[in-house]
């Protein structure tokens, strides 16, 4: 069975939009025979990390800070696929940022020099191999969410573990409007769950239909006049 554990970043938590694409997306995987486990980081209490970096030297793997996050680690461990979920806040919510940096200790300091870069990677008792963004704005344009896309993306080739996909989803704010499009959103973020447990990749088809515009460029540019 395959085990993923979905962090949702949102300060709304279950009331905001990043839960409503989140929600299909993990009940297609769940209908694909996958294990799921979902956190708020709202609910959460989650400190800043602090940068001693004892989980590194000192008592490698272990975070010396008390808090819900020693509840996470084991999750995080027994995962197969880590989906990281947050809407865009110039660029990330204190929370999610708080949380992103306190998974250092599942990282270790076995560091390699990779096409001009310094990469680390995931410790041997973490089992996960595939990382998943999925991302909400309420801005129009879809490269709105470039940085978000890039801090998910640069986390997964820092651990050296594969970057699996990002549902992204701009202008969230309009989609009540078009239930003919938020229905085929909705329907491909579930099918891109099942395609990502069954197949072990998702269909950049069905990443285009869950990113569509639900309104021009002119219509928007005209709504800020």
């Amino acid at each position: 069975m395959v085990n993923v554990i979905a962090i949702n970043g949102s300060p709304k938590a279950e009331k905001g939009n990043t839960d409503k694409l989140l929600n299909p997306f993990l009940d297609g995987m769940a209908e694909a025979g996958a294990s799921i486990d979902k956190y708020y980081v709202r609910h959460l209490i989650v400190k800043p990390c602090t940068g001693e970096l004892t989980c590194w030297n000192e008592k490698p793997g272990i975070c010396h800070i008390q808090d819900d996050m020693q509840l996470i680690y084991p999750k995080l461990r027994q995962a197969n696929i880590l989906v990281l979920a947050t809407p865009v806040y110039i660029p990330l919510p204190v929370e999610m940022q708080n949380f992103i940096n306190r998974l250092v200790p599942i990282m270790e300091p076995n560091l390699s020099y990779k096409e001009g870069r310094t990469r680390a990677r995931l410790r041997s008792n973490v089992n996960i191999n595939k990382i998943v963004l999925v991302s909400t704005s309420g801005w129009w344009e879809t490269s709105n969410l470039g940085t978000v896309l890039r801090i998910v993306q640069e986390f997964a080739a820092d651990a050296s573990v594969e970057f699996a996909g990002a549902l992204l989803r701009s202008h969230f704010g309009e989609i009540a409007k078009h239930q003919d499009k938020a229905k085929q959103i909705y329907e491909a973020a579930k099918k891109a769950g099942s395609e990502l447990i069954v197949k072990g990749s998702i269909d950049k088809l069905l990443l285009d239909v869950i990113s569509q515009p639900l309104i021009t460029e002119e219509e928007w540019i005209e709504r800020l006049k």
